[in-house]
């Protein structure tokens, strides 16, 4: 039997020899690498998380501000002033939307209806008042003269160069409109104030002293041309 050479031997043992051994300190280096790939992904989650939960409380608040400032937004939308165009000029009129929201919200939709184009003045009252709208009767400027022959104490509602319209429900004809050219007294119950002349008074007087019968309707026509509706002036 022939006998293994040492070095032989030596060569065989080192093939045999097992895995070298891994040091502390590559174990450390890889630990810390495991480590800092879980802290970013954590706070990668949490950041995302908190950007979602963010962006949701922001767009509840901006839909309850939304619904919140939303009537405000409309009710300031709304125009506050209306200019007659008749025969005679213009008439530049500021509405009281505070005092009379829905005589007000009325005649603005009344006014985007063309409601009051080609309507006509169809009675004057010298010292009183000016009348357009479709009721062609003679009873309330009338009774509102012998009223005012009546009285001496004027109501402060009831103005010079006040516009209102006729209490009572109204129905698509019975809007009619009354240009007070003079304080009216005692008209409280008859007359709903929603508007004050601002400009344009020297046309209201102009259409006063036109010529009328004797049950004051002006001999001439005079008419509201159309009805221009403005936000300021």
């Amino acid at each position: 039997m022939a006998r293994i050479k040492p070095q032989a031997l030596l060569q065989q043992s080192k093939r045999k020899k097992g895995p070298s051994r891994i040091s502390a300190t590559t174990i450390i280096f890889y630990s810390l690498i495991l480590a800092l790939i879980g802290f970013f992904l954590f706070a990668s989650y949490r950041h995302w998380t908190s950007r979602s939960r963010l962006q949701s409380d922001n767009h509840l608040s901006v839909s309850q501000g939304e619904n919140t400032f939303g009537g405000e937004s409309k009710k300031s939308d709304l125009p506050g002033y209306a200019v007659l165009n008749t025969s005679k000029g213009s008439i530049i009129i500021e509405l009281h939307k505070e005092s009379a929201p829905e005589v007000v919200d009325e005649f603005i939709d009344l006014c985007q209806k063309g409601h009051f184009k080609g309507m006509l003045f169809h009675q004057v009252i010298k010292h009183y008042v000016i009348q357009a709208g479709d009721n062609q009767g003679t009873g309330a400027t009338e009774d509102w003269n012998l009223r005012g022959k009546q009285h001496t104490i004027s109501s402060m509602k009831h103005e010079a160069f006040m516009l209102g319209t006729s209490k009572g429900k109204h129905n698509n004809k019975g809007f009619d409109l009354f240009i007070t050219t003079a304080p009216i007294p005692d008209l409280n119950e008859k007359l709903i104030v929603f508007g004050q002349v601002i400009k344009g008074e020297d046309v209201v007087q102009e259409i006063e002293e036109v010529d009328t019968d004797e049950h004051y309707k002006p001999k001439i026509s005079i008419g509201i041309l159309d009805v221009t509706l403005k936000q300021k002036v």
